[in-house]
């Protein structure tokens, strides 16, 4: 699953409604560093994997290659989609399947007002799924190193911010969010 087109729905529902892009997460996941995999590289990865004599019979972890918080993240979310109010409100958070119940009209008015692709809400927003993301608590060592990787052959590498942009820029493109 992907946590970019449901971020993208929400916020484009949040600009819609004038709403601040309130980070449906917990503080400490909002805090703390984490890391994400662009499906890009996980294709490059996969074919990476499957071709280089050093990588047969072995397993190994893909992610960017960086990590970042998502105070800093969710700013360039907030920029893409033209909202100036957003954040992490304490004490408010209930989770996006609960803030997104019953906004299946308001995503049909968007989807026609803005000629975007005919889809229903339950078709681009998997809620839980960022629910279940946005509110881990990080265990005591949670990065999936690169390590093995690189030492044997692999130096793909994304920005992680470079990444979600290149992502909505896409969903944009091909008129999935406005």
């Amino acid at each position: 699953m992907n946590i970019v087109g449901t971020l993208c729905v929400y916020a484009a529902i949040c600009k819609y409604e004038g709403k601040p892009l309130q980070f449906p997460g917990n503080k400490v996941t909002w805090e703390c560093y984490s890391e994400v995999s662009d499906a890009d590289l996980i294709a490059e990865h996969q074919i990476w994997a499957a071709v280089d004599p050093y990588a047969k019979n072995e397993a190994f972890n893909v992610n960017n290659g960086d990590v970042f918080k998502w105070k800093h993240l969710w700013k360039v979310l907030a920029e893409q989609f033209g909202i100036e109010k957003y954040g992490l409100e304490e004490g408010k958070n209930v989770g996006l399947k609960e803030m997104m119940k019953g906004k299946e009209s308001v995503w049909e008015k968007i989807v026609n007002e803005k000629e975007l692709q005919k889809t229903r809400l339950e078709e681009v927003g998997f809620w839980w799924f960022v629910d279940i993301l946005l509110s881990m608590m990080p265990m005591e060592s949670p990065m999936l190193y690169m390590n093995k990787s690189k030492e044997n052959g692999f130096l793909g590498f994304r920005n992680s911010k470079s990444s979600l942009i290149t992502w909505i820029d896409k969903m944009k493109a091909f008129k999935i969010v406005p």
